[in-house]
């Protein structure tokens, strides 16, 4: 019998910060040139904040949706279907309001039906032989 998921985490990669932190080297000779430039370090550090905050959890109970100044939570009994749009998935309550669910892509519905319990259908899933008859 296969291990219950208990957590599962979307997020970029860490290693994603490393641009940002070559931009900020990069930039060190510009940024003391001249008065103010230094504020050049603001665009670098707002990616790294983006790349850290933005993530998707989804639990056997909920899927919390945390993006860069905001977060939220949703029952799987909340969400009424998912949207599925150039790869990105996000999410439609009952009330038809429509939030994106960061870092989660269609590669990842398997792990979205096994979390949620089989809330959420597996499209890649092949039907039985029971469902047929």
């Amino acid at each position: 019998m296969p291990e219950t998921v208990r957590k599962v985490v979307f997020r970029t990669p860490p290693t994603a910060n490393l641009a940002p932190l070559l931009l900020i080297v990069a930039a060190t000779p510009f940024a003391f040139a001249a008065p103010l430039l230094w504020l050049i370090y603001i665009v670098p550090v707002l990616v790294i904040v983006w790349i850290v905050r933005n993530r998707t959890t989804a639990t056997p109970d909920a899927v919390v949706v945390r993006s860069t100044f905001a977060g939220r939570t949703f029952k799987w009994d909340d969400i009424a279907s998912l949207k599925l749009d150039n790869g990105r998935v996000s999410v439609v309550e009952s009330d038809g309001t429509v939030t994106k669910l960061p870092c989660v892509r269609l590669r990842h519905l398997g792990l979205l039906s096994q979390i949620s319990g089989g809330r959420i259908p597996d499209p890649a899933a092949k039907p039985s032989a029971e469902a047929g008859e």
